[in-house]
């Protein structure tokens, strides 16, 4: 099937109103070589999703009758776009059954990621985007982009500013002593994976902490507890806890599962590291008058269904040409390759529901028998 009838597929998987959202978002001030909204989106997409650079998406949508713009006016519709483009994917995400809504009333949340895209071309140079998103409202609040090697590349706190009093959830890749004191230095809360090879805890005493003695202690699926912890960074001395929770059975094998095939690759293994993943664990310096033990761990739980889609995005939406010189565009570009990722998920949901065909039918007329 071409890309000309599977469009018509698409626009019954967008959320209701999307039209609309286009226009009171601003993205269409002056459409200028599209005829319609619905021009414009599918030339978005089509960029955004095919991984076409912005002249080759223009070639292509003049060639199927779709818009006849330049590459210059693509992109200036898609930095007009953001917006409207961050509406469509939070509608998406609410329709799916996520709250993006944390569990911590009047607390500013933000989910710290990174991601690696390769400019097109057997060639291509690799990026690392480093982004921050503002929950419930999904905002792209910060963006970089540096190499995928070499000085600053790595996961860091250090490529982003906090706000006092807001906390910042993030996986164990910023799991270090130095990241999480700079974010306290700022007077901003964590809320990260625990990784306990690179982040050494001490306990009310000063003495070293067994995170593996303390969830030895948890014996059943779902059972969860907390543990006063330190964390050192040179003279810097930070208080916080460690949450955890045990795994249901089928979550522990899946993860031993993926051990093993670790291992068939010739990847040594400590007895801890089989220990560990029959838990959650993350280090947080959120006060327990803050939040309770489940609080935290839904905050990182809903960061993890954050993780989810966007890894959905590099698996199925194939990362492709990063507009890089404009933070607007690339925003944008972003948002755009979510919500393609985020309609993808939704057919696929319909196609395990619905049969034969897998989509809903238009709200049309039906056609009349011939005489």
């Amino acid at each position: 099937m071409s890309e000309l009838e599977d469009w018509p597929v698409v626009l019954e998987l967008l959320p209701e109103g999307w039209e609309q959202a286009g226009r009171s978002s601003g993205a269409v001030k002056r459409l200028r070589g599209f005829a319609t909204m619905e021009a414009l989106l599918h030339t978005l997409l089509l960029h955004v999703g095919c991984g076409w650079s912005l002249r080759e998406t223009a070639v292509q949508a003049k060639l199927a009758g779709i818009a006849d713009v330049s590459d210059v006016t693509l992109l200036n519709r898609l930095r007009d776009a953001e917006l409207w483009l961050r509406h469509l994917c939070q509608q998406l995400w609410q329709e799916g059954g996520v709250t993006l809504q944390p569990a911590l009333g009047g607390r500013a949340v933000r989910v710290l990621d990174a991601t690696v895209v390769r400019e097109p071309g057997p060639t291509g140079s690799q990026w690392r985007i480093h982004y921050s998103l503002r929950l419930p409202s999904l905002e792209c609040d910060s963006f970089k982009l540096t190499p995928n090697h070499g000085q600053g590349s790595a996961e860091r706190f250090g490529h982003f500013v906090f706000e006092p009093g807001e906390l910042v959830l993030a996986d164990a890749g910023y799991c270090h002593p130095a990241g999480i004191a700079a974010v306290v230095k700022q007077q901003a809360d964590v809320c990260v994976r625990l990784n306990p090879h690179a982040l050494p805890l001490y306990d009310e005493r000063g003495e070293p902490f067994s995170m593996a003695a303390a969830v030895a202690g948890l014996l059943r699926a779902g059972q969860a507890a907390e543990w006063p912890v330190e964390v050192r960074s040179g003279s810097q001395h930070i208080a916080g806890r460690v949450c955890a929770i045990r795994k249901s059975q089928a979550a522990i094998n899946k993860a031993h599962r993926r051990l093993r095939e670790k291992l068939k690759s010739g990847e040594s293994m400590s007895e801890q590291t089989w220990q560990f993943a029959q838990y959650v664990m993350v280090f947080t310096t959120l006060p327990r008058q803050a939040a309770t033990v489940r609080q935290v761990l839904e905050c990182y739980r809903l960061r993890w269904q954050v993780e989810l889609t966007f890894k959905r995005l590099k698996s199925i939406a194939q990362l492709g040409h990063l507009p890089k010189y404009h933070d607007q565009s690339s925003r944008a570009w972003l948002y755009g390759k979510l919500l393609v990722a985020l309609l993808i998920q939704k057919m696929t949901r319909m196609g395990n529901s619905i049969s034969p065909w897998g989509y809903p039918l238009p709200e049309t007329p039906h056609p009349q028998p011939m005489a």
